[in-house]
């Protein structure tokens, strides 16, 4: 249908989401999330449905095209329910506490999500994706419809009660962590969560258990700092063979750069096709970090790929990055990424069998009768295996890879969303911190504060005074945003001030914290709210703390709090930290894979946390180096001159060399004047903590 041929127009049309946009135009008379749908339902006693998807969901396009483009269904929908569309990414918030309901009442949860509310919008049915016709053991939307309908005319009362008592049990599911408070080992915290974590190593294709596979790259994380704490080769080996395979595998872009959501098989091969900016963060992250511990080459070649692709096709030209990559293009899933051995080879001719046997393209493909490309030999096992020099090789693929990307680039492209989030910009904004800090690239630290500087300027919030926006688009920034906006705003502040060392950077992470503390706390417990005291239009306040597709904002708060009032002198924020981490250590250790994050700093209850200074003249540049070697659970401080009031810097000599101070456990160690003396205080410290 062309653009001006719509029959149909609905309330969406008003709105920026792309994914609420993808829907203006069904007959069925979606509400976005708002007052005029919650009265309109109370007015005429009718149920509301909410249906929660994004614009990179495969499922959600085809349930759109089955069900809410089928004019029958639509009307049976608008004359039964007063219906309303959410972009998950949108509101996260409404995600949560409806896909937590969902999974209380199904066991199971994804997207599409299709809730049915009373008009004081607690949940009482829902589910996921529903077929027009009865199919896969599940009934049809139109039978749920159906069914929903006479319910509520039948017995309204009992479903309102069954809803109050929904409501309650998620409410007090916030109390979950009181049963993991008796501590049931002596053993650390690492040692107790790396033996659980050990257990669901797939060590033959990496990563964690079987299809489909997730990329768990807090989990990596985890598992680096584990071995240079303790030594420990399986930890490494297991971070390495992860790494490798899925750098190899078709989750990676291997001819634009980039990183698929996940993998639908154990072997990394054939992803969901959708590439989102918050895992790309994450991905770049990692390989910074691994690249720094291992020097692997081919890390600094994914990191520099993958950075090119979020330059090329997230990033908007005025600053700030796009939400996401659609799975499909041309209603097929990764038609865009996928090709036929006869298009390699008119586009490659004579370097096209080189190239198609190193990328395991065929004719017959490797999936759906095409091929993903994917890596099975190494350069240098390929090159010995065929004949071929290494450096004739890296030119086939250097120059095939270019030219596949420009030939690609002429089909029809999968669909962008182009609204900008806070919390996935900032995740982004530290990933190109990490990668500058990684591999020197200062045009990295470059973009990192550009982005930053854009986040500052459009996303605060104009009615209320130290508050952001969750997102933004076309010039408008909307949504109260959420724990983790502010958590990760903060984090990339941090990180930020650790290549620059400009104060101003922690004097915004100051007054961010500050915020945080005052409209998300929890008067009876230390974590936070995911949303701000003065948010009205949701059912309850929810405290979130597991760490999924992306950290917690609490795990990143404990983070924030200690790492901040270290720099600052606030104790006060220290307390609060380890406040958390007692909170949650037990239950991490138990479940290490859904608390990844949070290890990431427990492991400074068993190995201490690193306060690293550096005074005097080319402090920065000596911290700069230090940047480039792995040293996790720190904090990384430096000034040339003693003009800070920070306290951080108390009692600290500032002469015309570099003075290097090492505090760990309350205590300093004595200070050093030369750089290659500092980095080698370090190695007995690492070595004997294990």
């Amino acid at each position: 249908m062309e653009k001006g041929e719509y029959k149909f127009t609905n309330q969406l049309i008003n709105e920026s989401s792309p994914y609420l946009l993808q829907h203006a135009h069904n007959p069925v008379n979606w509400f976005p999330w708002c007052k005029d749908a919650f009265d309109e339902s109370r007015i005429k006693n009718k149920p509301i449905l909410v249906s929660i998807g994004y614009a990179a969901c495969h499922w959600c396009h085809v349930m759109e095209h089955e069900s809410f483009e089928n004019e029958e269904v639509a009307q049976f929908m608008n004359e039964n329910f007063i219906n309303i569309k959410i972009d998950r990414e949108e509101r996260p918030d409404l995600d949560n506490i409806y896909m937590e309901a969902i999974q209380i009442m199904s066991g199971s949860g994804g997207w599409p999500l299709n809730v049915f509310l009373t008009p004081e919008l607690k949940p009482f049915y829902g589910g996921t994706y529903f077929p027009p016709k009865p199919a896969y053991n599940r009934p049809s939307w139109l039978q749920i419809l159906t069914g929903i309908r006479q319910s509520w005319i039948v017995r309204k009362n009992e479903i309102i009660l069954q809803s109050n008592d929904l409501t309650e049990m998620m409410q007090s599911r916030n109390d979950l962590l009181n049963k993991y408070q008796i501590k049931n080992s002596e053993a650390t915290i690492s040692h107790l969560a790396y033996k659980r974590l050990e257990e669901q190593f797939d060590i033959v294709e990496g990563g964690f258990g079987s299809a489909p596979k997730f990329p768990s790259t807090y989990s990596l994380n985890f598992l680096m700092q584990y071995y240079f704490f303790t030594r420990n080769e399986s930890a490494i080996n297991q971070v390495r063979l992860s790494l490798d395979k899925m750098l190899q595998g078709g989750i990676y872009d291997q001819v634009g750069g980039g990183f698929s959501r996940y993998s639908t098989d154990e072997k990394w091969l054939a992803p969901h096709f959708e590439k989102m900016l918050y895992d790309n963060a994450l991905f770049v992250s990692t390989y910074s970090e691994a690249y720094k511990l291992t020097g692997d080459k081919s890390y600094l070649r994914v990191i520099d790929e993958t950075l090119a692709f979020v330059t090329r096709e997230l990033t908007n030209p005025t600053g700030g990055f796009y939400s996401s990559l659609d799975a499909d293009s041309e209603g097929v899933e990764g038609k865009y990424y996928c090709w036929n051995k006869n298009e390699v080879v008119a586009v490659l001719k004579s370097d096209a069998e080189i190239f198609c046997d190193y990328y395991n393209i065929t004719e017959e493909g490797n999936w759906e009768g095409k091929s993903i490309l994917n890596i099975r030999k190494s350069i240098d096992d390929f090159s010995r295996i065929n004949g071929i020099a290494p450096i004739e090789l890296e030119r086939v693929i250097a120059n095939g890879k270019d030219k596949l990307l420009i030939e690609r680039e002429k089909r029809i492209r999968p669909a962008l969303d182009d609204k900008i989030i806070l919390s996935w910009n900032a995740l982004m904004i530290s990933a190109f911190v990490n990668a500058s800090k990684a591999t020197g690239n200062k045009s990295y630290g470059e973009t990192a504060i550009t982005n930053l500087n854009f986040v500052f300027k459009q996303l605060k919030d104009n009615f209320h005074v130290g508050a952001f926006h969750h997102n933004y688009k076309n010039g408008e920034a909307k949504n109260p945003a959420f724990l983790d906006d502010y958590a990760s705003l903060i984090k990339a502040c941090i990180d930020v001030y650790e290549i620059t060392f400009e104060v101003n950077w922690l004097l915004k992470a100051k007054e961010l914290i500050q915020y945080v503390h005052e409209h998300f706390s929890d008067e009876k417990e230390p974590l936070f709210f995911y949303t701000p005291d003065w948010q009205n239009d949701i059912v309850i306040r929810k405290v979130e703390y597991f760490d999924n597709a992306i950290a917690s904002g609490n795990s990143m708060m404990a983070e924030n709090s200690y790492k901040l009032g270290l720099l600052l002198g606030n104790t006060e924020w220290q307390k609060n930290a380890v406040d958390m981490y007692v909170k949650i250590q037990n239950i991490a250790t138990q479940f290490p894979a859904s608390f990844g994050n949070w290890l990431l700093t427990l492991n400074a209850f068993d190995f201490d946390f690193n306060e690293i200074v550096i005074t005097g003249k080319n402090s920065t540049l000596n911290a700069e180096r230090l940047n480039k070697i792995y040293l996790p659970i720190k904090v990384l401080a430096a000034s040339e001159i003693n003009a800070l009031a920070f306290p951080i810097f108390n009692s600290k000599q500032f002469l015309n060399d570099s003075t290097f101070y090492l505090c760990r456990n309350y205590g300093c160690e004595q200070p050093v004047n030369s750089a290659d003396e500092f980095v080698k205080k370090l190695d007995p410290f690492v070595l004997s903590s294990g």
